[in-house]
């Protein structure tokens, strides 16, 4: 099966190179001739751990390619799918124009019978707008030519995409015949060689299933962080409670570490797409909206913390800030809690030493108007003559610094940890001031 994957972006590169490197013959078309260009020329447009390597392989070995040419990618491929982005609207709602318009290509330079798959994170229903749009070109066209339109949705975590997409929990696929679901079973067959993990059901069933999923794992990080509040209210250990409720085996302990609030492309724009969705036919969403509330105050709790500690105006001091993507192995800083952190900082007169491994130049370009960030390259240099460190994103390899050196160079030796990746005990037998979230 030859395939054409529309969109080079996050999902589309991703899907294309894994696609490839089990063998099938992938074409990549993007409307962007300067992103097209780069990827011709070895490079990558976003940060995932191997996938550079592995686009590199498959390009070589002629499995890969990427062209600004969508109808001779559409001619010869049997399966197309649509991996272009679906950004919110204004009222919160996924906007579908560029998914819709791919459909239309599609549907202008088809030449015989197509699947085309939905990779897109899309509300339900948009499969039924896809093949709307679709057979309206068609008719233009006056041609009876046959397809399907499939729901297959992506459940990649950044920084792990890779090992997501060649090791599934599972492959959801939406299809509302037989003939297709059989052809999207034998697709995915070298990926379930040790067990069928391809779970068919109906269209909207799997555009729903997106949806579902993001939202129930973006609940449990906002109950977690509610809690953790309600811990340093009534004087208990957030670290603790989290032991104790993880061991049951019908919550477990993903999702239910306590921070600066959720953020990247997926979480806040679903959990705000589903709202609308709901609101759409008339349902509530109650707990959708809290979840959302919570996140929100919750990237400002860090700068609640060192405001009561430093006070209100933060002019003349200096803090230095690990991480700024939205979570490690990522350069993605797509709602990152940074944002609001540094920014409410900033606002209140504070100078930002900051470091990330590999987010730096997203972060110039976000914080492009803000002068009162400076980049520096290592996690130490952040830190000298600082008034406190700042830890935002998780990455390991600020699990386990020389403390006694962050003595040394520190001006004031104070933690804001926003992560809990410190024992706030030993912090301070260490000689720190250390603020976590919901910890003692």
């Amino acid at each position: 099966m030859k395939l054409t994957v529309i969109g080079t972006g996050y999902v589309g590169l991703v899907t294309g190179t894994c696609f490839a490197e089990m063998g099938y013959n992938v074409i990549c078309v993007d409307n962007d001739q300067s992103k097209i260009d780069l990827l011709n020329n070895g490079g990558i447009p976003i940060y995932e751990p191997g996938l550079e390597e592995m686009v590199k392989r498959n390009t070589a070995e002629g499995r890969l390619s990427f062209t600004s040419d969508i109808k001779t990618a559409v001619e010869n491929s049997l399966i197309c799918f649509i991996a272009v982005g679906t950004p919110p609207g204004e009222d919160g709602s996924a906007d579908l124009q560029y998914v819709l318009a791919v459909a239309k290509n599609i549907a202008t330079y088809m030449n015989d019978y197509k699947v085309v798959v939905d990779k897109s994170t899309v509300p339900v229903g948009t499969a039924d707008l896809v093949a709307e749009v679709m057979q309206k070109v068609l008719d233009e066209r006056k041609v009876n030519l046959e397809f399907d339109v499939v729901s297959n949705p992506e459940f990649l975590k950044e920084g792990m995409a890779i090992d997501d997409f060649m090791k599934p929990d599972r492959v959801i696929v939406g299809a509302n015949n037989v003939r297709v679901a059989e052809l999207m079973k034998m697709l995915y067959s070298p990926f379930n060689r040790n067990s069928d993990r391809v779970v068919i059901m109906s269209v909207r069933s799997a555009e729903m299933t997106k949806y579902a999923a993001n939202a129930m794992l973006a609940t449990k990080i906002s109950f977690m962080n509610d809690i953790a509040q309600l811990c340093e209210k009534l004087g208990a250990d957030v670290a603790e409670v989290r032991h104790g409720i993880g061991s049951d085996t019908r919550i477990g302990y993903k999702f239910i570490y306590p921070g600066v609030g959720y953020g990247g492309s997926c979480f806040p724009k679903d959990v705000k797409a589903l709202i609308q969705m709901a609101k759409e036919v008339g349902s509530s969403a109650r707990v959708l909206k809290a979840v959302e509330e919570v996140n929100e105050d919750q990237k400002k709790v860090l700068v609640g913390k060192v405001k009561n500690h430093f006070g209100e105006n933060l002019s003349g001091k200096t803090f230095a800030v690990w991480g700024l993507a939205f979570k490690p192995q990522t350069d993605d800083m797509r709602e990152a809690p940074a944002i609001e952190i540094i920014n409410g900082l900033t606002q209140a007169g504070a100078k930002i030493r900051a470091f990330d491994p590999v987010a730096t130049e997203t972060a110039k370009q976000v914080f492009a108007d803000n002068n009162g960030i400076e980049y520096v390259k290592g996690n130490y240099e952040a830190l000298v003559d600082a008034d406190a460190l700042i830890l935002v994103t998780e990455w390991h390899q600020f699990r386990n610094p020389d403390f006694e050196k962050m003595k040394k160079i520190m001006k004031e030796t104070v933690i804001f940890d926003g992560r809990n990746q410190y024992d706030p005990q030993k912090m301070r037998s260490l000689g720190f001031t250390y603020f976590g979230i919901g910890r003692l």
